[in-house]
Formats: C-alpha cells, sequence, structure tokens
C-alpha cells in the first residue's frame, strides 16, 4: 500500500476520532462499545448456505439448460459451477484469515490494491449489486406466496411489490434490533430451505427408482435442443454463478465471527461441496419428473414440479420456496450492510455508515441504506434485466480478488499465512474467469459493457467524493451536521476495535 493510501485511512480515522471526542460517544462510560462475536461454526455454516440457497435454484436451472442446450450439459454446468466456487472459497479463505477484516472483497481489493480499485468494487456492490439481488429475491418471495391465490395468472404487480416491501421492511428491522435474531432467523430459515430441497430430491428419486428417468439416459441427455456455441455456454455458467453467488458472503461478516481464523476456512469448506451436492441431486430429480421443453416453458420450476408429483399437497412447494426466499433476504441483508458499515470505516462512504447502536450493537444506518436501496430498485420495475449486470460484476470482482492474493504473495512472501493454498487453485480459477468473462463479452457485449460502465461511473464519484479534500466549509459542515442528526435519530456512535483483530497478520522475521 502506498504512502498516499495510509495517509488517506490515517485521516479517514482522525476524523471519527475527532467526531468521537465532539459528542459521538453518547453513553459517557468507558465501556467499549464494539461488534458483537456471536458467529460460531453453525451460523457460519448458515450464512453461506442459506445466502448461496436463495432464490437461484428455483429460478436457473431454466436458464442454464436453454443455454447449455441439453440435459447432459447443463448438469454438467452445476456440478463444475461448484467446483469453481470451491476453487474461489479456497482463496477466499486464505484472505480472510490473513486479512481479518469485515467486508470480503472490498476490504482485501482495498488492502491490496489501494483506495480506487476498493472503491469501484463497493461502488457497483452498493448501487446496484446487492440491492439487485436483493429485490430479486424479495419478488421471488413474494410470487411464490401470491401463487396459490391466483393459480391461472401471475399475482398483481403491485401485491408482488407491496409484499416484498414488507418483507424487506420485517428484516431490516429484525437485524437493526439484535445480531442474534438475525442469525438465529439465518440458522432456522436454512434448515427449512435444506428440507425443501430433500423433500425435491427424494421425490425425485423415487421417481428414478420407478424407472422415470427417460431425460438421463446418456443416449438421450446430451441430444442438444440448439446447436452449442462457447458463448452460450459461458452464458449458462453465468446463470449458474446467479445460483451460487453468497459463497463469499461469510468474508463479509468476519469480525463477527468467533475464532474467525478457525472457523471461517472449516465453515467454507463444509457448505460449498454440501451445496453443490444438493444442487446437482436437485436438478437431477426435477428431469425425473419433466422434460427438458417443461422445463424451459416453466415459470416456476419447483411449483410444476410439485403440481406434478405431490397431487393435493402441491402447495407445501410453493411455501418452501417462500420460506427459502425469505432466509436468503435476511441473510442477504445481514452480510451487504456489513459491507456498507466496512467502506464507512475506511472513508469511502459517509462516516455515519460506520457507526452500531450503542446498546445492540447493530449497524442500522447500514441496514437503513441497504433497505432502502433495495426498495428504490423494487419501485423501478423490471429487474430481471439487471441480473445479467449483477453476475458480470460478481464474476469481474471474484477475478479481480483472487489475482490480489496472487498479487499479495509476491508483494509480501513472507507474511504469516494460517492458510495458504497451493498457487494452482488461484491460477486455475483466473483462467476460467478469464474465458467465461471473455465470451460472455463476446456473446453480450451490450450486458457485459453496461456492467463495467456502472463500475467505471464510480472514478469520478472517487475522486470528488474521497480524493478531494479541501471541500469548501458549507460541503464539510453540512455533512457533520447531518452525521450528528443521523446519530441522535438511530442512537449510534462508532464502535471501537482491536486492531490486533483486523489488521493484516505481520511479516516473518529473518532468522
Amino acid at each position: 500500500m502506498d504512502g498516499t493510501e495510509t495517509n488517506r485511512r490515517n485521516c479517514a480515522k482522525t476524523e471519527q476520532q475527532k467526531m468521537l471526542d465532539s459528542g459521538g460517544n453518547q453513553s459517557g462510560s468507558k465501556d467499549r462499545v464494539t461488534l458483537k462475536k456471536e458467529i460460531g461454526l453453525l451460523s457460519a455454516c448458515a450464512i453461506i448456505i442459506g445466502n448461496i440457497i436463495g432464490s437461484g435454484i428455483f429460478i436457473s436451472p431454466k436458464g442454464v439448460l436453454d443455454h447449455a442446450g441439453s440435459v447432459g450439459f447443463s448438469l454438467i454446468v452445476w456440478v463444475l459451477g461448484g467446483g469453481i466456487c470451491a476453487l474461489g472459497s479456497l482463496c477466499y479463505a486464505e484472505l480472510g484469515v490473513t486479512i481479518p477484516k469485515s467486508g470480503g472483497d472490498y476490504s482485501y481489493v482495498t488492502e491490496i490494491f489501494g483506495g480506487l480499485v476498493g472503491f469501484l468494487l463497493l461502488w457497483s456492490a452498493v448501487l446496484i449489486m446487492y440491492p439487485t439481488t436483493l429485490a430479486v429475491i424479495a419478488l421471488t418471495f413474494s410470487n411464490y406466496v401470491l401463487q396459490p391465490a391466483f393459480p391461472n395468472c401471475l399475482p398483481p404487480y403491485i401485491a408482488t411489490r407491496l409484499l416484498s416491501t414488507t418483507c424487506v421492511l420485517f428484516l431490516t428491522w429484525v437485524n437493526c434490533s439484535s445480531v442474534r435474531w438475525g442469525t438465529r432467523i439465518q440458522d432456522i430459515f436454512t434448515v427449512g430451505k435444506l428440507l425443501a430441497l430433500v423433500l425435491i430430491i427424494v421425490v425425485g428419486m423415487i421417481q428414478i427408482a420407478k424407472g422415470h428417468y427417460d431425460a438421463l439416459e446418456p443416449q438421450t441427455a446430451f441430444e442438444f435442443i440448439k446447436d452449442p456455441s462457447v458463448g452460450q455456454i459461458a452464458l449458462a455458467f453465468l446463470q449458474a454463478s446467479f445460483a451460487y453467488s453468497g459463497w463469499n458472503f461469510l468474508n463479509y461478516v468476519t469480525e463477527e465471527v468467533v475464532e474467525p481464523r478457525k472457523n471461517l476456512p472449516r465453515a467454507i469448506y463444509i457448505s460449498i461441496p454440501l451445496v453443490t451436492l444438493v444442487y446437482t441431486l436437485t436438478n437431477i430429480a426435477y428431469f425425473s419428473s419433466m422434460s427438458p421443453q417443461e422445463l424451459l416453458d416453466s415459470n416456476a420450476v419447483a411449483v410444476t414440479f410439485g403440481e406434478k408429483l405431490l397431487g393435493m399437497f402441491s402447495w407445501v412447494m410453493p411455501i418452501s420456496v417462500a420460506l427459502s426466499t425469505f432466509g436468503g433476504i435476511n441473510g442477504y441483508l445481514f452480510t451487504s450492510s456489513r459491507l456498507c458499515f466496512s467502506g464507512a470505516r475506511e472513508g469511502h462512504l459517509p462516516y455515519l455508515l460506520a457507526m452500531i447502536h450503542l446498546k445492540s450493537c447493530t449497524p442500522i444506518p447500514a441496514l437503513l441504506v441497504c433497505c432502502t436501496a433495495t426498495i428504490v430498485i423494487l419501485c423501478i420495475g423490471d429487474t430481471h434485466n439487471l441480473i445479467n449486470y449483477v453476475s458480470f460484476i460478481n464474476y469481474l470482482s471474484y477475478g479481480v480478488t483472487i489475482a490480489g492474493l496472487l498479487y499479495y504473495r509476491w508483494k509480501k512472501p513472507k507474511m504469516v499465512r494460517p492458510i495458504k493454498v497451493n498457487l494452482l487453485v488461484p491460477c486455475s480459477y483466473l483462467v476460467f474467469w478469464a474465458v467465461l468473462l471473455g465470451f460472455s463479452l463476446y456473446s453480450e457485449p451490450v450486458v457485459c459493457g453496461m456492467g463495467l460502465v456502472i463500475m467505471l461511473t464510480g472514478v469520478p464519484i472517487y475522486f470528488i467524493g474521497v480524493q478531494w479534500k479541501n471541500k469548501p466549509h458549507w460541503i464539510s459542515s453540512a455533512v457533520e451536521k447531518v452525521t450528528y442528526l443521523g446519530q441522535k435519530l438511530c442512537y449510534v456512535v462508532f464502535p471501537q476495535v482491536d486492531p490486533s483483530e483486523i489488521e493484516p497478520l505481520t511479516e516473518k522475521s529473518e532468522l
């Protein structure tokens, strides 16, 4: 990290301290106000599994099959997609224990490459990536909840938006009230969504045992519905990546994990293989009762599956999917708010977003920003066109972060690394990443180009908002007044952080 970036961070910390000295610490006590470490190994696994298994497995099978062109190749895409996530998660495990800060990709890239690159990831995530994903999951939740009331048509537009907004507002209130409540909801609904998928898998396996596996026989499975192309295969992987997105989210709440250097990698090693297995078996189960054309024609794959096989109990499926997406919304809110919190702490977002509630120790301002951004996206209208932008930006950020791991190895070779993956792991991931993004850009230049434009709009914002230090007095005064008002309304202060828990590990001394 260069001297300019270090000076900027020191200025940010000095500014925070001034605000504390001028009345930010409203309690007047010597008690430390810190983020609570309440995420054990079970809750850590629940965060990863709960964030991955949201709406994707109920939306993406159609897109993966459409782009892959055959049943057999779509199953290969699901397995390889999980394998790629496993490679990426191993790299994130090394970064997570070497740079144990909350904020995930953003914190690692900022530490390794400096403020501008980190800010661009933060900007695209806060502006579109996470609000859009939250909006899509919330709409999936409302559609599945309302589906039984409108069996012969789509639920009304207003009804889906109102229910989605109500759900987001309720879970924002829960996460503002207590970290423990948020993690408990995540634990319970993660178990619920796994049971829903287990139900699909068990029913599918029963169908296969009865001999209903025509679409899965090798000679049929690899009959292509349309001529495949490398570009279409790349888009199939992008569709699968939407279903697998969230595998890196535990890294966003590292500072709230109990013994992160032990539990973070353990949770990753348990969760990613489990999700890959469940996803692959779920898709096999779908094809045990649905032809490829039926799956492509279905707007709600799990509901169609339930209607065909569960008879009078088909209502179980939309309710199960709704519960699954409800837990996904909670997980995304919980983790994405910590990204805002981390960005504000680095001085890349308003300092108010780096504050936590004096008693519950929850980042209320950051949660409210995430909630508001999601509701705005919900009000825009069609969110499905944004999914491809989100997937492209997601993969771009993953690749930049893992490239940072290699650069950090070269830049600081003697740094202590509790986990040190073989160089073949990040290199293999980056080769796949480059091929996927290259062909995606070739096949969908407008969609991918828009993703890049969205990210690059953050460049002028960074130089005006972050690098420009000598702003007019009236601007600085207005920001201070808004921050002070926000503190009063939300009853929040800057948390006190033990530097030893978030600073990168020191380098090994020479013998």
